[in-house]
């Protein structure tokens, strides 16, 4: 006989559960009294919510385990949503957990109630209300399976406070039951093969990689699979590292901020073959303009992403990895009859790639590029580190200007777009691989939405290194504004470096927080800087880059219009009109 907490706790543990990430109240109170005797299973305390659903995320998305996220009712399980959300658009296996009032009182509007099912259903795979204790080990052991199988993804379990505290005996279930839930993992092998004929009779074809690859641990076969087929490759925002940048077939990124030989590829091909990719606007520009003369080949394993944007000539569902073995084998049969000649469609990506190599204009106020300070930290820390960002322009320069080799080193909020994700995803990455080297690429205004966690890292010797790429603005609204609505910079300034009153300063702040804590402000400085960075294991670092505000993400694609509107630097930036 156990309490429904101590249900909780067993569950966790058989699971193999070892890390998690709260902050208790009154009705997962329970729940903590067991927690605080586990020997198993260490506890991280967050300083907000949204910290431990992020640091879960970082957790889960450098290690492709599950991560774990507690929070009481009504307030701390709203503060959980934002994360919640975000592991949703990005596929991420994440278990949260929150106490719920009594069930007695349940629908009177009693204290810190909030109908937390309710409010996540749209954003999780399964939300679960738990009201006896004898349901917790079933619904656990249920929570869990859907949250790693499949397209990985959010699951919430809403555990009411009288089934925390009331006992029944545990009873783990032999088997998961789950009616109507039946991921398909084996794809039909007369899909595949049709796929592996137009890949043969293809003259122009690119693999098209999202993060489903990454999710799905395939970038082994993904690399098996390019090579022997000899088809060039791109790299979604999410699905960075999926495949090395140092190879030769590596195209870079695709959509709104990706390298011009990326997007001319899909833009000019003849065939698509989507791998793990859900034609996120952010990629394609506008729809009906996205690679007119492409068939498209799609595989995924959600069947509900298939042919929702753009319509696949060959829908193959399925677990990618396992597409991918199926998929070389019958490329080569195909090929034995019909021999590929991708020659010429080599030679006009070669002449991109010259044409438009990725680089970046030296600022003209005397402050440092932040394409510069990113690159160095790439550089000096090298491929085996975990880089965690933020979201706006730096973390779109993360993507250009690091080179990444492998998968689950590049963490980032690539569908919901949250700021404040990186510090206490970095956090979370940090608890999860002690060994590597984890870096959170902020901006001064993502910074600020979450540093409270820097307490959460020193506390609990996490000892991850910051950089915050500080031009005083939020940089990614700023640059719209200057592009697209002449120059007027509302509400976009955010006083925090060169020449204002530095609110806050961010070395005083994380200097009270613990850190050890440093000011770039030259060009010279930068390398010493990340050195010491990288040199300094006993606490968290943050360095506090002074940047310029008139950087701009290059290349770039308006919002709403095609692909080929593509522009390579911002001379020709007043020819475009957003829709």
């Amino acid at each position: 006989m156990l309490t429904g907490s101590g249900a909780i706790l067993r569950s966790l543990e058989i699971l193999g559960i070892t890390d998690v990430f709260g902050l208790p109240g009154g009705a997962i109170m329970p729940f903590y009294d067991e927690l605080m005797s586990s020997p198993s299973i260490r506890h991280i305390l967050v300083r907000h919510e949204q910290g431990a659903g992020h640091a879960a995320e970082g957790y889960a998305s450098s290690t492709g385990k599950v991560g774990v996220a507690i929070a009481t009712s009504g307030p701390g399980a709203t503060n959980l949503v934002t994360a919640i959300a975000d592991a949703h658009m990005d596929s991420v296996p994440l278990l949260a957990i929150t106490g719920q009032v009594f069930s007695t009182v349940m629908g009177t509007d009693a204290f810190q109630e909030v109908d937390i099912v309710g409010i996540t259903m749209p954003i999780t795979k399964h939300s679960f209300l738990v009201r006896r204790a004898e349901d917790v080990p079933g619904v656990l052991q249920a929570a869990y399976h859907i949250a790693t199988t499949g397209r990985p993804g959010p699951v919430l379990v809403d555990v009411t406070k009288d089934a925390q505290q009331n006992v029944a005996p545990f009873v783990w279930p032999a088997a998961v039951d789950l009616p109507g839930y039946r991921p398909v993992i084996k794809a039909h092998g007369k899909q595949v093969q049709a796929a592996a004929k137009m890949l043969a009779r293809a003259k122009r074809p690119v693999l098209y990689v999202g993060g489903g690859v990454i999710r799905a641990d395939a970038s082994k076969e993904l690399l098996e699979f390019a090579e022997l087929s000899g088809a060039p490759v791109v790299t979604t925002l999410m699905a960075r590292g999926a495949f090395p940048d140092s190879n030769t077939l590596h195209l870079g990124m695709p959509g709104m901020h990706g390298s011009v030989p990326a997007v001319l590829a899909l833009q000019e091909s003849d065939l698509i073959i989507a791998l793990g990719a859900r034609f996120d606007d952010r990629v394609t520009g506008k729809p009906s303009e996205f690679a007119p003369d492409a068939e498209v080949v799609h595989v995924d394993i959600d069947p509900a992403e298939i042919s929702k944007i753009r319509t696949a000539d060959v829908p193959i569902v399925g677990d990618v990895k396992e597409v991918l073995v199926d998929l070389a084998a019958s490329f080569v049969t195909a090929s034995a009859s019909h021999a590929p000649d991708y020659a010429t469609w080599w030679a006009r990506l070669e002449e991109l790639r010259e044409r438009y190599p990725l680089g970046y204009d030296e600022p003209t106020d005397g402050l440092l590029a932040p394409q510069y300070v990113i690159e160095r930290i790439g550089q000096l820390t090298g491929p085996e580190a975990i880089y965690a960002a933020g979201v706006g322009q730096h973390q779109m320069w993360a993507a250009q200007f690091i080179k990444y080799e492998r998968p689950n080193s590049f963490l980032n909020s690539g569908g919901a777009g949250t700021m404040g994700y990186g510090v206490p995803a970095a956090m979370g990455a940090k608890v999860a691989n002690p060994d590597r080297t984890v870096w959170a690429i902020d901006g001064d205004g993502c910074f600020q939405m979450t540093n409270q966690e820097l307490a959460t890292a020193t506390i609990n010797n996490i000892p991850i290194k910051v950089a915050i790429i500080n031009n005083s603005s939020l940089g990614m609204v700023r640059q719209w504004q200057t592009l697209f609505y002449n120059g007027r910079h509302s509400f976009t300034d955010l006083n925090t470096g060169h020449d204002t009153a530095m609110i806050p300063d961010f070395v005083k702040l994380a200097d009270a927080y613990g850190a050890l804590a440093i000011r770039v402000t030259k060009k010279e400085e930068v390398d010493a800087a990340i050195a010491l960075a990288n040199e300094t294991n006993d606490r968290p670092v943050v360095i506090d880059f002074i940047v310029s505000a008139d950087a701009m993400v290059w290349p770039m694609v308006p919002q709403g219009v095609g692909n080929s509107s593509v522009q390579y630097a911002r001379e020709h930036a007043p020819e475009w009109e957003e829709e």
